[in-house]
């Protein structure tokens, strides 16, 4: 039976009422937050953000491959990567098993505690409520997302869970890093989808 890819890394250190409007900060305003985030989840900046989002791309090409929805997932700590993943939904027969579940899962193992304060998560699309949820319960002080998810998204598109001031944790969170790049591997997927079984696993994904 396939089994979750291993991070390769070893030990180491009701929100459908209506919300104010996001507070959500643009790239050019994250520069300034990083000074308060402690010193393992900083974020240097934009081009921090692109380095970590294509690491996160290359999982989203390997779960094409696989014939996966192509979402990747990475988590960060202390200027290493400790986490990473992609979709294994078919794979493990498992509806749990989006890319940031087994990331945040990898993380927590790597890190020996439940708790991924200090880490920050980057993944191609915006999370769902599940995943937005697990981000929530692991206290992940940081999540980049690259393209948004109009139709399931938690972050902005339909919930802005990491915003809501009824839950005990916020989540600091900059999106649309390579969202161009980062819809365009779903999009190309689904159209090879579209066009049958000829096209193959992850046709015109890029994979």
């Amino acid at each position: 039976m396939p089994q979750a890819r291993p991070s390769g890394v070893g030990p180491g250190p009701d929100c459908l009422a209506p919300l104010p409007p996001p507070t959500v900060r643009g790239m050019d305003e994250f520069d300034e937050f990083d000074e308060g985030l402690e010193a393992d989840a900083q974020l240097p900046g934009v081009q921090s953000h692109d380095r970590w989002m294509r690491l996160a791309l290359d999982e989203a090409r390997a779960a094409a491959a696989e014939d996966e929805v192509p979402v990747g997932a990475i988590v960060v700590a202390g200027g290493r990567i400790i986490a990473s993943a992609h979709n294994q939904r078919e794979q493990l027969a498992d509806p749990t098993a989006h890319a940031e579940m087994i990331a945040i899962t990898q993380a927590a193992a790597a890190l020996g505690s439940w708790r991924l304060e200090g880490c920050a998560l980057y993944v191609t699309l915006e999370p769902c409520p599940m995943c937005a949820g697990a981000i929530l319960q692991a206290r992940v002080p940081v999540v980049v997302w690259g393209a948004a998810d109009p139709k399931a998204g938690a972050v902005e598109s339909l919930y802005r869970l990491f915003e809501d001031p009824r839950l005990n944790h916020r989540v600091d969170h900059v999106g649309r890093v390579l969202a161009d790049e980062c819809g365009r591997i779903l999009t190309d997927f689904f159209r090879g989808k579209r066009r049958g079984p000829n096209a193959g696993p992850g046709a015109g994904s890029g994979a």
